[in-house]
């Protein structure tokens, strides 16, 4: 499982950054085109394929949630951090939020339909990536799509002393592609789709987004 210490550490920047995280990340001004593609797509698979809600889990400020929900996703949030459930809550009161880690879910065993699990894993030590995984794997029906996204790299470890006008210390992972395809496969989920893009805007690393499917038990 996930060292407490990084649990507080992510918990307590994200409890500091949470208004001005909304303020600077509306809707889905840091997604690209072909990020907001891949988004639209798990949405479609999750309504032709209405398994059970879908969770957007590590879901911060809710803005995925309701860009899901606006396309008629039956979606709720999780999130570690209580400070960005608050805001969550406040921006986007017809969806439902719950405070909770991602390694130990507030969920009911094969329940989901779906999960997103958008940049979330990114404070997460790879070595620990597969445990995490069979979190989601546990909650998850047979069949349910999960949609992840990560920055690439080789596993190498990030410090940042501010974040979102914070003095805020946040430690980033930057995972290898291959490395989660192959914790996904070992947690139980067959790879549908992997885009794999250059770096746009103000990112300074290529982007990952994996899309899943959870195996029959």
């Amino acid at each position: 499982m996930t060292d407490p210490d990084d649990l507080t550490q992510t918990r307590d920047a994200y409890d500091a950054v949470a208004e001005d995280y909304a303020a600077l990340l509306p809707a889905l001004s840091a997604e690209t085109a072909l990020d907001i593609a891949m988004l639209a797509d798990f949405a479609e698979r999750c309504l032709e394929s209405p398994l059970g809600p879908v969770a957007d889990l590590g879901c911060g400020t809710g803005r995925i949630s309701a860009h899901l929900a606006a396309r008629g996703v039956d979606v709720f949030g999780v999130d570690l951090s209580a400070g960005m459930v608050d805001v969550a809550r406040r921006n986007h009161p017809e969806i439902t939020f719950d405070v909770g880690p991602m390694e130990a879910l507030p969920i009911r065993d094969d329940t989901l339909g779906g999960a997103l699990v958008w940049y979330s894993m990114i404070h997460t030590r790879p070595e620990m990536l597969g445990a995490l995984v069979d979190e989601f794997a546990r909650v998850m029906r047979s069949g349910a799509w999960l949609l992840t996204s990560f920055q690439a790299g080789e596993g190498e470890r990030s410090e940042r002393a501010g974040s979102y006008g914070h003095p805020v210390s946040m430690t980033n992972y930057r995972h290898a592609p291959q490395h989660v395809v192959d914790v996904l496969d070992a947690s139980g989920f067959d790879l549908h789709a992997r885009l794999q893009r250059a770096p746009e805007g103000s990112e300074t690393t290529p982007q990952v987004v994996l899309l899943g499917r959870r195996r029959p038990r």
